[in-house]
């Protein structure tokens, strides 16, 4: 038996994004009925290298498959002017619960990129309004492309407005969008007044300060503690659901304001498992602003391995190599 190596391309490839928001869906089903284990993320922190470390392990029988992995991943901000290396690199290992085979070794980053889309289209289908046609990006790295790719798989988007400081970064985005979507750059407040808006930046200060009426809000940028992209007062008067608690408030969007004691969990609604799996509301008629803060799970980077894997194995794709040897 061999295991598969999936290069960044090799995931791209073998990722259909309605399917995995269909399984990435399954998998906070699954964590709502206690049916995953999975441990808190565990850090090793390197400031000697102004970088980390984080490893990130899960198990999810979901209902009609079951899988195991774990995500090493880190974030070394000097990377880029110091080494020609990204900030950020993850590698994926997919396991056989059964057997613990290794099953497959792929590119984690893609594979984030790809499922952190897929939790804010989840979150949108539940959370948005039904009619909602416009959405906002705050930011025009990366991940917008994923959200706008995610999001319109579960509402007919027809406008984005794009906000960043960067022109090169929206020129980009357009020319990639503009003959698909009616693409328009804008400023924050135009972007957040959208119908749905995705705010993917780092920031340590909030620099959405207010949204529209019925907006609803996908928070990804926050994924260290000090990190902050909504202004607290939209945060406290929202209908909030959080991704996870113990990350939520140690890394979320929500962890500054719940530092300061500003938020509390009386300001929480619940967590995306419990609304995807009916045990708490989603969005309602009597709704205004919605926010879901993503810090990004484990179970997910199995969930969107198990879409990978699974298609690239049944088609041949990938490089099949013997990493474990036969005990005779």
């Amino acid at each position: 038996m061999q295991t598969l190596l999936l290069d960044a391309a090799d995931v791209e490839e073998n990722v259909r994004m309605v399917e995995l928001i269909t399984a990435v869906e399954g998998a906070f089903r699954a964590y709502a009925h206690g049916n995953v284990q999975m441990p808190a993320k565990s850090y090793i922190d390197l400031p000697q290298y102004n970088g980390d470390f984080r490893s990130m392990p899960a198990y999810i029988d979901a209902e009609e498959w079951d899988g195991a992995g774990i995500k090493w991943v880190n974030v070394h901000t000097d990377n880029p002017t110091d080494h020609d290396l990204p900030t950020v690199m993850g590698t994926m290992i997919y396991s056989d619960p059964e057997t613990a085979f290794p099953l497959a070794i792929m590119d984690g980053t893609t594979l984030t990129r790809l499922r952190t889309g897929a939790a804010a289209a989840v979150a949108t289908n539940h959370l948005a309004r039904e009619d909602a046609a416009s959405l906002g990006l705050v930011g025009a790295g990366i991940q917008s492309y994923t959200q706008l790719d995610a999001i319109a798989e579960v509402r007919d988007i027809q406008r984005v407005v794009v906000a960043d400081k960067r022109s090169e970064a929206i020129d980009a985005f357009t020319a990639e969008y503009g003959e698909q979507f009616d693409v328009r750059e804008g400023s924050i407040e135009d972007a957040a007044h959208c119908d749905i808006v995705s705010t993917t930046t780092p920031v340590r200060e909030p620099i959405v300060e207010s949204v529209g009426e019925q907006t609803h809000v996908n928070a990804i940028g926050a994924d260290a503690e000090g990190k902050h992209e909504l202004a607290d007062e939209i945060l406290l008067d929202a209908k909030l659901v959080i991704d996870d608690h113990e990350q939520c408030t140690h890394s979320g969007e929500i962890n500054v304001p719940w530092a300061s004691g500003a938020l509390t969990d009386d300001d929480i609604h619940g967590e995306l498992p419990d609304v995807v799996a009916g045990k708490a509301d989603g969005r309602t008629a009597d709704d205004g602003v919605t926010i879901f803060d993503s810090t990004g799970l484990a179970i997910q980077d199995v969930a969107a391995a198990h879409v990978v894997y699974e298609r690239a194995n049944a088609d041949g794709n990938g490089t099949p190599f013997g990493l474990v040897g036969t005990e005779k």
